[in-house]
């Protein structure tokens, strides 16, 4: 172990491992009722689970046997009551572990070092490239896109205590930290009811508020001193998108009106930080000439924010016109004095304007077929037998219409969509043109799909010449990956779209989805499908004079897309368009990488180091050799092949329905969108969303989209003698590299202990042992190419934190295996206890969620 991960890991045992154990105890001592007895009776289940699982115990076990040797509880009422405190309990130490990792994140990281915007700058004047990186930062951006689909969903006054906890344990205040616990204890952790778009919007406008509001701005800072004439409104080097209200797809609780409520949250929120900063400056701009601007400036603001219906006119150019006005005096007439608090203003005014965060629309490609079908029916901008035509003769219609729909018309859905189109513009109006101006298209596989999309646009009273949104496919599955470059060769050779195109600057964004890619064809092809199809996106967008932007729907856990991030992006190579990294930030990767403002800051940095880095300083880690790529194809393709057979297997989804909660997830509360697209009774693979999926593996402990194939095909490469060529490619090979360690990382959160019961089960026993050999197999042949003694050995501290959330959060997996077995043996089980089951089910649930931040 080097001396930087050395000293990292005694600074993240000191800082959280230690004061973990301090501070727990101190839960043990808060006033409440049943709460010391709750801490003491956890400490011996916790410690009952452990040995029970060395001694090939099943949960059921464990837990009888814990009631029988340290209660004297004989009824089932006080057993089961005991067991959801203990789930309330351990809430609350996830709360706390949390709190500590985040009090912690400047001992643990190096704020200076690999990565960082001090690193990158450095580097460049040492190869005295300044004016390559200038360049570079002129036409190149990050966008955080943060998204509706929350796997981590604590309440606003549960983050408002995490912040303030953290604040006090950063800062040693013991008689604040016991305050803040006792608080803790008091503050229900579970929503009884599923939040609503709009409080997910809100919740998340917490963290753009608290969090990347300010660190966006030391960033920005940064950049404006190193880098002079930086025109932050033209090269926006960070900026951020947003979901929550927009995002459709699937989700019948987003409607125009939540839309229209979301963007004018978001416009209040940013108005709000402009208020606040513009307060704190009128304490230190104090001088004549400067302070009746201000004072005017403050004025606006106010009524904006407090007075309804309020009739002055406010813009992002108006309010940088007086910020330059008084930066302007503060120059000629005041020695600048204070100017780096003026200029901070501005850089954020520059780049959040009046929207803060670009409101996204999304929906579902087969929504849009039906809404013209029914048009066709009603209305005479299209034929009546639209729907009989062929893909030609669709899109020849769709790119030429003229005339507007009436909405009155319509009703429910098809209503809905229509009036989407029309929400855009009234949000630019307000919200200024970045408010709300793209259109995602979800399971995205053909030309028509997308010029459906423009179709509507022009439908609702958009002129082509005036469109000012953009419309983004999004490719998921294996085989509509595969698609994409044809999708796309077609798109750029319709006359009606080129000429869209040409409008928006000859810019396209493509979207493309880990989760659905993972669930379809497991995590190797997966990976390697979208690499493959940004290459040849690349190459076709090249040839028809497009820059393509690729927008990355990223879950948190590496199964869904997640893990090391920026190493993936540096590992993209030259041959990739880089223009922007885009990407999704959802679910626990918020809290995790973004959830105070130093760690948001960091990991900014990473993504616009690797940005950079790619283009700047580039090396043979970063490039594809086409032998490397064979490689890489052959381990895809065996992988691929044995995930399908595992999903071919009869016992498939009814292993995953009945051994985990998969069935329970619609009731955890954590988001607004059903579980499921489509309103069938049923759960089917194709219609189940990608967060259950990959969550509900991940609640078992066995995360089997996340590594399931890899050793079955390593193996194979192995039994032909090219295990040498493999350990060659992951020296050689940043991707592979990644790729593996992510996998790593997956395998290390898994705990097979946990459903070994399992082998014995006569329905189940086989389809167990599958997995279990799988992942055997995968750890086996991950440690031979890796040349590690363990998993995760070269990260020290992301491995301990996993240890560390693993043994806290043991004691929610075995009451929630218990649960589900005596669910699942019992058919007969009275109505009245059956509930009480599935509420724990729910519960246990919801805190294994909670504890799952570092899967990222």
């Amino acid at each position: 172990m080097d001396y930087p991960s050395s000293r990292a890991l005694e600074n993240f045992k000191r800082q959280v491992g230690l004061k973990f154990q301090l501070y727990n105890s101190l839960f043990t001592a808060l006033p409440f009722h049943r709460i010391e007895k709750t801490g003491v009776l956890l400490a011996l289940f916790l410690n009952n689970c452990e040995e029970g699982y060395e001694n090939k115990q099943s949960p059921t076990e464990i837990v009888t046997d814990f009631f029988n040797r340290f209660t004297s509880y004989a009824g089932g009422k006080e057993q089961i009551d005991l067991l959801f405190r203990f789930v309330q309990y351990v809430e609350r130490q996830v709360v706390l572990f949390d709190a500590l990792e985040d009090a912690a994140f400047n001992e643990v990281n190096d704020l200076v070092g690999a990565g960082t915007l001090k690193q990158l700058i450095s580097k460049v004047v040492q190869v005295n490239n300044r004016q390559t990186l200038i360049a570079r930062l002129k036409n190149f951006s990050v966008s955080l896109v943060l998204t509706a689909h929350p796997t981590q969903f604590y309440p606003g006054s549960v983050l408002g205590i995490i912040n303030d906890l953290a604040k006090a344990l950063k800062d040693n205040k013991t008689d604040q930290v016991n305050l803040y616990l006792q608080q803790l204890g008091k503050t229900p952790l579970f929503k009884h009811e599923k939040p609503t778009p709009y409080d997910e919007a809100v919740s998340l406008i917490w963290y753009l508020e608290n969090v990347f509001y300010k660190a966006i701005g030391r960033i920005l800072a940064e950049l404006k001193m190193e880098i002079a004439g930086l025109n932050l409104l033209e090269s926006q080097v960070v900026k951020l998108g947003f979901w929550p209200g927009g995002d459709r797809d699937g989700n019948p609780n987003v409607t125009v009106d939540t839309s229209l409520k979301v963007a004018d949250a978001l416009r209040t929120s940013i108005i709000k930080c402009y208020y606040q900063d513009v307060r704190r400056l009128r304490h230190r701009l104090t001088f004549k000439g400067v302070e009746s601007i201000l004072a005017d400036l403050e004025s606006k603001l106010y009524h904006h924010l407090f007075i309804p219906g309020s009739d002055i006119t406010l813009s992002q150019q108006e309010i940088l016109q007086s910020l330059q006005q008084i930066r302007n005096i503060l120059v000629k007439e005041h020695n600048s004095l204070f100017l780096f608090l003026l200029d901070d203003l501005i850089n954020k005014v520059e780049v959040f304007g009046l929207h803060f965060a670009s409101l996204d629309i999304r929906q579902e490609s087969s929504v849009h077929n039906t809404v013209l079908e029914e048009i066709a029916a009603k209305e005479n901008l299209l034929p009546r037998d639209y729907a009989t035509l062929n893909e030609k003769e669709k899109i020849e219609l769709l790119t030429s219409i003229e005339g507007r729909a009436d909405i009155s018309l319509y009703e429910g859905l098809t209503k809905d969509t229509l009036q989407s189109f029309e929400v855009i513009k009234a949000i630019q109006a307000t919200n200024g043109p970045l408010g709300c101006y793209r259109y995602i298209i979800s399971q995205c596989t053909s030309a028509l799909n997308v010029l459906e999309v423009y179709g509507l646009f022009l439908c609702n009273g958009w002129k082509k010449e005036e469109l000012s949104a953009d419309i983004i496919p999004l490719f998921e599955t294996i085989d509509d990956l595969k698609r994409a470059p044809q999708v796309m060769r077609d798109l750029y050779e319709n006359q009606a779209y080129r000429q869209h195109l040409q409008r928006r600057k000859n810019i396209q964004t493509i979207m493309v989805g880990f989760s659905d890619g993972t669930k379809d064809g497991g995590y190797l092809m997966a990976n390697w499908s979208i690499y493959k199809a940004k290459n040849e996106l690349s190459l076709v967008s090249k040839e028809y004079g497009i820059e393509v932007i690729f927008f990355d729907g990223r879950g948190g856990p590496p199964a869904r897309g997640g893990g090391k991030t920026h190493k993936y992006y540096a590992a993209m190579g030259q041959q990739i368009s880089s223009k922007e990294i885009q990407l999704t930030i959802q679910g626990q990767t918020i809290s995790s990488n973004f959830g105070n403002v130093d760690a948001a800051q960091y990991n900014i940095e990473q993504l616009l180091d690797a940005g950079v880095t790619n283009v700047l300083f580039a090396d043979s880690k970063m490039q594809m050799l086409p032998e490397q790529e064979e490689v890489i194809i052959e381990l895809a393709d065996i992988s691929y092949q044995a995930y399908n057979q595992l999903k071919q297997h009869p016992q498939f989804f009814d292993y995953l329905a009945e051994i985990s909660p998969l069935n329970y997830f619609s009731d955890t509360n954590i988001s607004s969108r059903p579980s499921k697209r489509g309103k069938t009774s049923g759960l089917t693979l194709k219609d189940l969303r990608a967060i259950p999926f990959v969550g509900a593996w991940s609640q078992i402990k066995q995360n089997v989209p996340g590594y399931f194939g890899v050793g079955t095909a390593l193996q194979t490469l192995d039994d032909k003698g090219k295990l040498e060529d493999i350990k060659h490619l992951y020296k050689q090979s940043l991707y592979f590299k990644t790729l593996l360690d992510n996998c790593e990382m997956v395998m290390k959160k898994s705990y097979f202990s946990l459903t070994a019961y399992l082998a014995g089960n006569p329905v189940y026993s086989n389809i167990y042992d599958i997995i279990w050999r799988e992942y055997e197999l995968t750890k086996k042949y991950i440690l031979l190419v890796t040349e590690r003694p363990e998993l995760m050995s070269d990260y020290p501290v992301e491995q301990l934190s996993i240890q560390m959330r693993e043994k806290i959060v043991l004691p929610l997996t075995t009451i929630q295996q218990f649960a589900l077995t005596k669910l699942r043996e019992d058919k007969e089980m009275p109505a009245e206890e059956r509930s009480v089951l599935e509420r724990l089910v729910v519960r246990t649930s919801f805190g294994i969620i909670n504890a799952g931040r570092n899967s990222v």
